[in-house]
């Protein structure tokens, strides 16, 4: 796949990624929220795996991205705990993986934010 960032699929691509740390955050949000919860157990949130298996599946440029069947799941984690309560979310996991959520979201933003800047310029310039 020819990737540039004029693509439309990368647009998408973006959006997507920006959609899922918005969910994301969501969901660690909730982890916390419910730390003390008895038998709570925390969920996560996948996207990444998926959409990396969706572009090795398009071999051919021309075939595009169909980005509507890759969409980012909430799924529960159920492996056991040490905790007595039966409560698995771990609050120094949930902050690290909050601070590299953000860190994400930030970059997509940018990145987007980057891409529209250079549009508008182009566009400006070629009015003159």
């Amino acid at each position: 796949m020819n990737f540039n960032l004029w693509s439309s699929d990368v647009l998408k691509i973006i959006q997507k990624g920006i959609d899922t740390a918005a969910l994301r955050q969501k969901v660690i949000a909730n982890n916390v929220a419910n730390i003390n919860t008895p038998g709570f157990k925390r969920s996560e949130v996948t996207f990444e795996e998926n959409l990396k298996k969706a572009l090795q599946e398009k071999s051919t440029p021309s075939q595009g991205i169909t980005l509507g069947e890759v969409t980012p799941r909430v799924i529960r984690d159920g492996r056991t705990t040490m905790r007595n309560d039966l409560n698995n979310v771990d609050l120094d996991i949930e902050m690290l993986n909050l601070s590299s959520n953000q860190i994400k979201y930030n970059g997509l933003v940018q990145l987007l934010s980057d891409r529209y800047s250079t549009m508008r310029y182009i566009i400006n310039e070629g009015r003159r």
